[in-house]
């Protein structure tokens, strides 16, 4: 894509550089919040990049565990949620219509 589409690539990652660039959050903590949403989004390239990032901006291996935590807990929430609403919302038209 690099050859293809070098001024998309090289946006890309000015984009992504000024995302990750140290502000209100330090690196540690975004590349934490990236690897939850890694996880959340079952991107495994991105997720094994982002522990490593993370590592290498000073998370310890205990802080990536309980990123990793906080995106199931968000994972199995989302689930819980869709459950109370749209399951039951089905089962309800189901219902009136047997």
């Amino acid at each position: 894509m690099n050859e293809a589409m070098p001024h998309v690539v090289e946006a890309y990652h000015n984009f992504t550089g000024a995302c990750f660039a140290d502000g209100a959050l330090g690196a540690k903590e975004k590349q934490l919040v990236a690897l939850g949403i890694s996880l959340f989004a079952n991107n495994e390239v991105c997720t094994l990049y982002h522990v490593q990032e993370a590592l290498s901006s000073g998370a310890k291996p205990q802080e990536v565990l309980e990123a990793a935590a906080v995106a199931a807990a968000v994972g199995g929430g989302h689930a819980m949620s869709q459950g109370v609403t749209r399951v039951q919302r089905a089962l309800e038209e189901w219902k009136q219509v047997h």
